[in-house]
């Protein structure tokens, strides 16, 4: 197995049939990533730590810029003018686990606010209408309402595209993905993580490097259910459809609709369900 492929191969006793056998098996890997932020004035620099989260090693540049964008703390990629893993040279197994982004000069940080939200998030959670409130207040690329159209077969479409690119999905069955298509419902990019929202960071982060931000002429599909999280994070990157092979929460719903988001939930085989932004699905 080729290393730092976000695979860990583990021996397990399986059972089939009343009987039983060692093998190997597959499993995708879940590691710590501690974000460390860089900013301040030439002179007056200052390091603190951000955030830790689990997620599957790789893509660790792509995640910082979408996870820093998502949250509201930069507003383009040029805002970032380094990225390097700073993990301790004695403890070999974290080397990749410690990230420090360097912000430019003129980037703005309220460190005392990010830690006030950072808190609250974590501890009670997003909360209705105060949250989809908050949005107004940071950066975002609202999508084009109405604009573009989708075929409903090109969105039938999208699970058969996703699951031809789910390498370590297809390899673990345990990881989560987020993958954009264009106007022709072709796959543009595709991301997998143990982390749903992780997923959606490093595809637009990726996006933010790569060119092609906002995200007002794709679509994105994701794995799992449609969280109000998820939802947040695209309306922030400007995409005007988001769907997944789950249901979405009933905030989910209403975060959508406010944004002028479409928003398609059981996108299995021949069906789904527009549950917002209906205009942008027509033959």
């Amino acid at each position: 197995m080729p290393p730092n492929t976000g695979i860990k191969t583990k021996t397990v006793l399986q059972f089939r049939k009343g009987q039983k056998q060692e093998k190997a098996d597959l499993v995708a890997c879940e590691e710590p990533l501690e974000l460390k932020l860089g900013f301040g004035p030439q002179g007056q620099r200052e390091h603190r730590s951000l955030s830790i989260t689990m997620r599957t090693p790789g893509q660790d540049e792509a995640l910082a810029l979408g996870f820093l964008f998502t949250e509201g703390i930069i507003g383009r990629a040029s805002e970032v003018v380094g990225v390097r893993h700073i993990g301790q040279a004695l403890s070999p197994e974290s080397a990749k686990n410690i990230l420090l982004v360097e912000l430019s000069p003129d980037t703005p940080v309220d460190f005392e606010q990010l830690n006030r939200h950072f808190y609250t998030s974590s501890s009670c959670g997003v909360c209705g209408k105060a949250s989809i409130e908050r949005l107004s207040t940071v950066n975002l690329y609202y999508p084009q309402r109405g604009f573009p159209v989708f075929n409903p077969v090109q969105i039938q479409a999208f699970p058969h595209h996703m699951s031809a690119r789910q390498v370590l999905f297809e390899q673990t069955g345990g990881i989560h993905a987020a993958a954009s298509f264009d106007e022709n419902g072709q796959l543009m990019l595709l991301r997998e993580d143990v982390g749903r929202h992780n997923a959606m960071d490093k595809l637009i982060g990726e996006t933010m490097r790569t060119g092609g931000f906002p995200m007002r002429n794709q679509a994105i599909m994701v794995s799992g259910r449609l969280s109000f999280e998820l939802v947040q994070k695209a309306a922030m990157a400007g995409v005007p459809l988001l769907a997944a092979v789950g249901a979405p929460s009933s905030l989910a719903v209403e975060l959508a609709e406010s944004h002028g988001m479409t928003l398609i939930g059981f996108l299995r085989g021949e069906r789904f369900n527009v549950y917002c932004g209906a205009e942008r699905v027509r033959a």
